[in-house]
């Protein structure tokens, strides 16, 4: 036997399936991509898909917090991240700063409240003396490719640091660290909070090395946003601004020395 609607109550029907998807939720969790370029504690190979760094702690925290957005990593590189940002392959670097080559770019800026350092270190010896870093000529230099050094103008092209410094460059800075050690490099140029997360990890290194007073730049993180990213500059800032409040950014951040200041 076939059932037959008649032409009202088939259009009930219709309808009553419209209206049920009207009283259905409208909205879906939006999706975040934050780029992830190695560097440490605060990013640490994201492209092994096993990141263990800070970022992937701060982005538990957000999507904990709420449930409008979810950030998700991206793996990226020191070197591609910014036409990686520049395509919309990502919607939000972190832990960036202005300063960092981003001048000819459009994006929104969130300050971050974090504070960090780069300092000079070179290896322990009986005569040496924290005016050893007062003049870098001379001096052999280990850095890391791609990063923006104070001492440097901030200019972070291979063959100006090279030429102009003498300097090497490398990919990883237990690699600089081991190199000041080894007697083939004098001064190598670390991120505080990296230092002591290393350090803290070995302490014979810790032994034979020699941190200067002299801080190269003290930092402040940021967050860039793209112009066209799912999430507005004022709705992470106050984000973050949760995180301060109750404390977790300072769990993630203070036991590396890494401030986390009143906005």
């Amino acid at each position: 036997m076939v059932l037959k609607c008649s032409p009202i109550q088939l259009a009930h029907s219709l309808l009553l399936t419209l209206g049920m998807g009207w009283l259905a939720p409208v909205w879906a969790i939006q999706e975040i991509r934050v780029g992830a370029a190695h560097f440490p504690p605060y990013i640490v190979r994201p492209e092994r898909g096993t990141d263990t760094g800070l970022l992937s702690q701060l982005l538990a925290a957000l999507n904990q917090l709420q449930g409008d957005y979810r950030f998700v990593l991206v793996p990226s590189s020191i070197a591609r991240r910014v036409r990686d940002f520049e395509r919309g392959r990502v919607d939000m670097l972190m832990f960036e700063n202005p300063a960092w080559g981003w001048q000819a770019f459009s994006y929104a800026a969130v300050d971050m409240g974090l504070e960090d350092a780069e300092v000079f270190v070179a290896r322990q010896h009986p005569d040496r003396e924290q005016g050893y870093f007062d003049d870098l000529k001379g001096k052999r230099l280990a850095l890391y490719s791609g990063y923006h050094y104070a001492f440097a103008g901030f200019n972070a092209s291979p063959k100006f640091l090279t030429e102009t410094f003498g300097a090497t460059l490398t990919y990883s800075h237990e690699s600089n660290l081991l190199m000041v050690l080894r007697g083939r490099a004098d001064i190598a140029l670390m991120t505080r909070s990296n230092l002591i997360d290393m350090l803290g990890c070995d302490p014979q290194a810790k032994a034979q090395v020699m941190v200067s007073e002299r801080i190269d730049q003290t930092y402040r993180h940021f967050a860039l946003l793209r112009p066209q990213a799912p999430i507005q500059s004022q709705q992470f800032a106050q984000m973050l601004q949760k995180l301060r409040d109750n404390g977790q950014l300072k769990a993630i951040f203070a036991p590396y020395k890494i401030a986390v200041v009143e906005m």
